[in-house]
C-alpha cells in the first residue's frame, strides 16, 4: 500500500502501517550515525537531556557527503543499521518513533520496535544523489565536531522509504524471503 505521513510520527499512524508499504515521508527527520548514537547514549547514561527531542521522531542513519552549491545538502544515502543496534532500544523506549536505514534488525531492535509500537523504514541504498532531492532544508544541530556524522535537522517531502519492520514485528526481509521461496 501507498501512504503518506508527516512528521512527527504519532504512534497510532506507526501502528497503521505494515511491512511492504511504500511511504513518502514530509516534514522534519533527524540524521544520526554511530558516533552521535554513542554519544547519545553517553550523555543519557551521565544523567544529561539528549540533544534534540527524541519523541515522535524518526532518524536517518546517514552521513552526507558535502553538499554542492546551492543545494542544502549532498548525496544522502542510508547506511547500515545493525551498527546502530546496540543503542535503537534504549531510543525507542525513550520515545523514538521511527528509523531510517538499509539492512536487517536484530532481535533486541525488533522486541523494542514492537514495545513501543515504532517502525524501521528502508531508504534505497545507491540512491543517495535522488535521495537528496527529497531534502529541502538541512542543519547541523548537535555534535558538530562529527562531521558527517553530526546530528542535522532535515526538512523532507516526499522522502520515499518502505516499511520493513512494522509495530506489530512483521519484517520484509524475512517474509519477502519466504515468499520468493515459495514460487
Amino acid at each position: 500500500m501507498n501512504r503518506k505521513l508527516t512528521m512527527p510520527l504519532t504512534k497510532e499512524a506507526a501502528a497503521e502501517l505494515r511491512a511492504g508499504d511504500y511511504v513518502t515521508i514530509s516534514g522534519i527527520i533527524y540524521t544520526a550515525r554511530d558516533a552521535a548514537h554513542k554519544r547519545m547514549i553517553e550523555a543519557l547514561e551521565a544523567g544529561e537531556e539528549l540533544p534534540i527531542s527524541i519523541e515522535g521522531t524518526v532518524l536517518y542513519y546517514m552521513g552526507p557527503s558535502p553538499a554542492r552549491d546551492g543545494r542544502p545538502i549532498g548525496s544522502a544515502g542510508p547506511t547500515t543499521a545493525s551498527r546502530m543496534d546496540k543503542y535503537a532500544p534504549k531510543l525507542l523506549d525513550l520515545g523514538l518513533s521511527g528509523m531510517i536505514a538499509k539492512g536487517k534488525r536484530n532481535q533486541e531492535v525488533k522486541d523494542a520496535i514492537v514495545r513501543n509500537k515504532g517502525v524501521y523504514f528502508a531508504a534505497v541504498g545507491g540512491a543517495g544523489a535522488l535521495l537528496s532531492q527529497k531534502i529541502k532544508k538541512a542543519e547541523i544541530v548537535a555534535y558538530e565536531d562529527l562531521g558527517a556524522e553530526a546530528i542535522r535537522k532535515l526538512t523532507v517531502e516526499d522522502f520515499p522509504v518502505i516499511v520493513v519492520i512494522d509495530a506489530e514485528g512483521n519484517d520484509l526481509y524475512e517474509t519477502a524471503i519466504k515468499e520468493y521461496q515459495s514460487l
